[in-house]
């Protein structure tokens, strides 16, 4: 069986690595490390298709150590015993370098098994991972690791890696080979950073394309049939997610309409309505809250229609009502006067009731003084006025601070004069 061609044409030298110049170029700290021959155990992190697995391959070509793969998804506890029960032995006399893949698959007792023999130095841990390490690495691994994140990679740097491979299948099969103009950054742009999905598109594109009087062409259309709907990258457990879902409500926030208009595109290419609905309710009522009220039942509304209408049409009142709250005012006076009315409650900071908004109106025979005393508001001017509606041990407390906003301003000068009419 062939093996894929990602995998046929994988780099042999850090030269001919595709992007993570940040890591490889001469002199930074990874390439000094993988040139002087003396490896610790390294954890990479990074999306999946960036090198990770190439790097880890050319280092082991670089030690003299039995190079083990296992991947974190199918690998038992048993596994592991068995690469270990090999150190020593004439199959690795040496050591072992073990390439880890997909680490956070590993649950801590797995991962507490390597403990040992990393700390002894017979087994040179290079573990990669998608998902944060610091949060899904055991920490004792941790600190015996030398983290180092791969970055996308941008789709000008994958171009040569999609002229190598059609070239190398050219020659394979022994045809001549056509490519209309743009093929390769229409593969390149549609691969969203992963070398390994844009080779796969290569070998869909030459075996797809007929073949005539000995020669091969591939059209731009052909490659756009193929080209997945990749250029996304999304995980909906993943670090990419939350990012995404992060920026979308942070631009609202900021008030960029182009750029939430932006990571609405990606989670609704990436087919997740629930999150683009949800932050977008959120960001409503926190972001932009009193400053203007009004946009909370507004934008529930361009919600309610996208969840009835379906993708891809939901696309419309969704982009209509982020780009209203975008635009509109903001003020978060609601949010932080929730936080600290939250805060005194779980820290203890309150008392009882007082008795005249309690729901009776009895009084115990141990009481001196009976009765509610509770005041009305309607019956006095303006619907309002003095009563004491906090406990006692915060009845000074205050946790609404009006916004600098026209909205919350008016509503200030409209309490402002009724107090103090009040008060004279």
């Amino acid at each position: 069986m062939r093996k894929p061609l990602a995998d046929r044409i994988r780099p042999e030298s850090l030269e001919d690595v595709v992007g993570q110049k940040h890591l490889l170029s001469e002199g930074k700290a990874l390439y000094n490390l993988i040139t002087s021959g003396d490896i610790p155990n390294l954890i990479f992190y990074g999306p999946s298709g960036v090198g990770k697995t190439t790097v880890a391959s050319i280092i082991a070509k670089k030690t003299n150590r039995s190079l083990r793969r296992l991947n974190g998804t199918i690998a038992s506890t048993q596994d592991i015993k068995d690469i270990v029960a090999e150190i020593g032995t004439f199959t690795a006399p040496n050591g072992i370098l073990l390439y880890l893949d997909e680490i956070q698959y590993f649950n801590k007792r797995q991962q507490q098994t390597l403990l040992e023999y990393i700390e002894n130095g017979k087994i040179t841990l290079i573990a990669s991972t998608t998902e944060n390490p610091y949060f899904y690495i055991y920490p004792a691994i941790l600190s015996r690791s030398t983290v180092f994140e791969f970055k996308l990679i941008s789709w000008e740097e994958i171009i040569p890696a999609i002229k190598r491979g059609f070239k190398i299948l050219s020659e394979e099969n022994g045809v001549t080979l056509e490519l209309e103009e743009g093929v390769c950054e229409r593969i390149a742009r549609g691969s969203g950073g992963d070398v390994r999905k844009a080779l796969n598109c290569v070998e869909n594109c030459f075996f797809a394309a007929l073949t005539k009087d000995g020669a091969k062409s591939v059209s731009l259309e052909l490659a756009s049939q193929l080209v997945q709907q990749s250029s996304v990258r999304y995980d909906r457990d993943g670090d990419e997610h939350y990012d995404i879902i992060s920026a979308y409500q942070k631009s609202m926030r900021g008030s960029d309409s182009n750029a939430a208009l932006h990571y609405l595109a990606r989670l609704l290419e990436a087919g997740d309505l629930p999150s683009a609905c949800r932050r977008l309710m959120v960001c409503a009522c926190e972001d932009v809250g009193l400053a203007y009220p009004q946009i909370i039942p507004i934008v529930k509304s361009c919600v309610d229609i996208a969840q009835a209408v379906g993708l891809p049409e939901a696309k419309i009142p969704l982009a209509d009502a982020v780009i209203l709250v975008a635009n509109a005012p903001k003020s978060n006076s609601g949010v932080n006067a929730i936080d600290s009315a939250m805060a005194d409650v779980s820290s203890g900071n309150y008392g009882p009731i007082p008795r005249q908004l309690q729901n009776k109106h009895y009084d115990g025979e141990d009481r001196e003084v009976k009765g509610q005393f509770y005041i009305y508001p309607h019956e006095f001017k303006n619907h309002w006025t003095y009563q004491q509606y906090l406990p006692d041990e915060i009845k000074d407390r205050q946790y609404y601070i009006y916004g600098d906003n026209k909205n919350e301003q008016a509503f200030k000068s409209y309490w402002d004069k009724v107090k103090k009419n009040e008060k004279d």
